[in-house]
This record gives structure tokens, sequence and C-alpha cells, in this order.
């Protein structure tokens, strides 16, 4: 899964969680184009893509206990959140000990949006 924008921790991804969100209703448009579509999370902020400054990629990072949580969206995929534990894991995936901690960390942050399917993961709890 490849990362979008810039991550301020340059830790490698050691996991991951793609999540579909609820549909969202259709905006009223009564002239022009419709508005682009707004972050699901308001904790989501603008993070840029400097390969392509027209991508509107939206992020939150957190500092966990030796790890961080970044939730990623992409406007150009309105549909899903992606979810990363970085850590300093080098060359070896994540402990299969320490995914339940980054599934209830992302349940935490996400609650809000209600439950939310799993697209894909690894690992799976």
């Amino acid at each position: 899964m490849p990362s979008l924008g810039t991550a301020r921790s340059h830790w490698p991804v050691a996991g991951w969680i793609r999540l579909r969100l609820p549909p969202r209703p259709q905006p009223l448009v009564l002239m022009g184009p419709a508005p682009p579509a707004m972050p699901p999370l308001d904790l989501l902020e603008p993070n840029p893509v400097t390969t392509d400054p027209r991508k509107r990629v939206f992020a939150y990072e957190e500092e966990r206990d030796g790890w961080v949580l970044r939730l990623v969206w992409d406007a150009d995929d309105p549909d899903v959140l992606e979810a990363e534990y970085r850590a300093p894991y080098y060359g070896r995936r994540l402990p299969r000990s320490e995914v339940p901690g980054f599934w209830a960390a992302v349940r935490e942050k996400t609650g809000v949006l209600g439950p939310l399917a799993v697209d894909g993961a690894d690992p799976r709890p």
C-alpha cells in the first residue's frame, strides 16, 4: 500500500488497515461543478503531495508508546480511510502482540464514523 502525502515520521509502515467509509449524501448543486469532498474526520489536516500539488490528501499523525498512528484520506478516493502503524521495524513485520493495540487505536479515532468495513489489512487480527 503506497503511503500518500508526506509523513512527519520517517519510520516505515509496519502495518496498515484500509477502511470503507459509509456512503455520503450527494451534494445539491444548483450551478457549476460540485464542491470538493471534505475529509470524514475533523482531525485530518491537509497533507500536500510534493509530486502532484493538485492532489488533495489529508492526514493525522499521533505518537503512541513507541510507534506512530497515521490516518490518511485521499479526496480522489473519498470512500476509503487508511490507517498506518509506523515504527522502527526495518525489514520485519508488526509483532502479533501489537496488532490488537493498533486496531484499538484506529477504532478510537474513527469511532465517530460508526462501524466501518475493513477492505484490507496487514496484518489481520
